[in-house]
């Protein structure tokens, strides 16, 4: 049996299109979803699924779902029991699609490689529209700052925010255009007082909280 992940209602207050999201989901009783390397890399590349260019076939034969251009993925950072992403809706719907699209292909995934069964994650993600222009640079700084060791982090965008090409599916321009280059984007982010000071008025437009 697999579980289709849906927004929580308390927090998905607004589907509208041409809109940011951030959008935030743990593993259920909080338990861990990533246990390796293999893992991560699995959960990104559904990502390349369905955000490619061209469409993907399975090797049964089937074309995957494909959501581009109707929804980005703008920013990430995967943790080992919940995952932070930057969405860019375009279609009203589309983000909601693609959420159901990667979280259930990965719990199949997980569920079949480690022997288990039942829901991966809690039962609904949570999704926040990020309305004002102002907290959008703050947001990728608060999800990359996610991690303790978070110059180092893997399983992060934030080393194609400082220059390493982005892979198709990650498309960064819409944030990295608010800055006049790799350095300030990197000065901004290493900015713990500032950082300190938005995330108290960020508080209410973050899915985690």
């Amino acid at each position: 049996m697999y579980y289709v992940c849906v927004p929580s209602r308390n927090i998905y207050k607004v589907d509208v299109p041409h809109s940011f999201y951030h959008v935030y989901a743990r593993g259920v009783s909080q338990q861990k979803i990533f246990l390796e390397t293999r893992d991560y890399t699995h959960f990104l590349k559904l990502f390349e699924r369905y955000l490619s260019i061209k469409p993907k076939i399975s090797t049964m034969g089937v074309t995957y779902p494909r959501y581009r251009d109707k929804v980005e993925l703008t920013c990430y950072c995967l943790m080992n029991n919940h995952f932070h992403l930057l969405v860019y809706q375009i279609e009203q719907t589309a983000m909601k699609k693609l959420m159901q699209s990667v979280m259930t292909s990965y719990s199949r995934y997980f569920n079949l490689k480690y022997n288990r069964s039942g829901p991966l994650f809690e039962s609904r993600y949570k999704a926040s529209r990020i309305d004002q222009d102002s907290y959008l640079q703050h947001i990728t700084r608060y999800i990359h700052l996610n991690p303790r060791l978070w110059q180092t982090h893997r399983a992060s965008s934030l080393k194609h925010y400082l220059g390493v090409p982005s892979p198709e599916w990650l498309q960064t321009a819409k944030v990295t255009g608010l800055f006049k280059d790799i350095t300030d984007y990197q000065t901004f982010v290493s900015d713990y007082e500032e950082h300190k000071q938005m995330l108290d008025e960020l508080k209410h437009e973050l899915a985690d909280q």
